[in-house]
């Protein structure tokens, strides 16, 4: 049997970081990184990304910045570029695609 909500965990994380990538240098704001894991996810919450949204932060792969409005602003770390370019070995919690090209 496989997990239902470790895949979705897992995977909503690899599209956090894969929305996050595409967006540098820039900061994502929150709204938008909704709208993107919703086109995946069509039923996902803003509390469920924000929970996968700490989680990448308490790894070390992404920022947050949480505006007194209750914004939350993202961006990944230098360690987060790594993960999301293939660079450096992805620990188990991301549903990292296995890579398959040569680079």
């Amino acid at each position: 049997m496989f997990d239902r909500e470790k895949l979705r965990r897992e995977g909503m994380r690899w599209v956090l970081l894969m929305a996050l990538n595409n967006s540098r240098p820039e900061d994502l704001v929150e709204a938008v990184i909704i709208m993107t894991i919703q086109s995946v996810y069509p039923d996902a919450t803003q509390r469920e990304v924000r929970r996968e949204l700490d989680y990448l932060f308490d790894r070390k792969l992404v920022t947050i910045r949480k505006e007194p409005s209750g914004i939350w602003w993202c961006n990944l770390t230098r360690y987060g570029v790594d993960v999301a370019e293939y660079t450096v070995d992805c620990e188990p919690g991301i549903a990292r695609p296995t890579k398959y090209w040569v680079s």
